[in-house]
């Protein structure tokens, strides 16, 4: 058995090692390229997905914002209502004050006294008149001041009228619109 060639076997297995080196080789490389492949695929859904995520919340956003807008309007139209009903509220419960006060002028004026117009500022009522005498006026300024409806009945002018004859004199005063006392009030409602 001296003559044994081990040269051939020695190829082989040199053959053998290098195709199992290749062998091995590729698959690494592939193996790799399947790792970055997956590793990218996964980062590109990722992307994706946040990317979807980010969209969705930017719509909700938006939508909140119309959401927002149409409440700040919708309380514009709120405060608009409230003070439209405070206005007519305000109206609605003076209605009878202004009658009452016409009625109340009415039930003050003295005999031989005529009005020739009223004007109300805030609540000072400015009287121009007629009276056939200054007694006359003084009777009315009385009657005034005892009302419950008026307060400080101030004189501003007489002027004697010869026009009229007599002792006939017009004249200016003013008087002051208040409240009538509570249990007055509850009466009337």
């Amino acid at each position: 058995m001296a003559h044994i060639n081990l040269l051939p076997w020695r190829e082989w297995e040199r053959e053998r090692r290098k195709n199992e080196f290749l062998t091995r080789a590729v698959g690494s490389l592939l193996l790799g390229g399947l790792l970055v492949f997956g590793a990218g695929w996964y980062l590109d859904g990722s992307v994706d997905r946040q990317n979807a995520r980010n969209q969705f919340i930017k719509d909700k956003i938006t939508v909140l914002d119309q959401q927002i807008a149409e409440i700040a309007d919708l309380r514009q139209k709120r405060d608009q209502l409230l003070a439209r009903m405070r206005v007519i509220q305000d109206l609605q419960g003076n209605r009878p004050v202004i009658v009452r006060i016409f009625d109340e002028l009415v039930r003050t004026l003295a005999k031989g006294v005529y009005f020739n117009s009223a004007k109300m500022d805030q609540r000072v009522i400015s009287i121009e008149g007629i009276a056939e005498s200054n007694n006359r006026i003084s009777s009315l300024m009385r009657n005034l001041d005892a009302s419950d409806w008026f307060a400080d009945p101030n004189l501003k002018g007489i002027k004697e009228n010869s026009k009229l004859g007599g002792q006939s004199s017009t004249f200016q005063l003013t008087v002051m619109q208040t409240s009538p006392r509570q249990d007055g009030a509850e009466d009337e409602g």
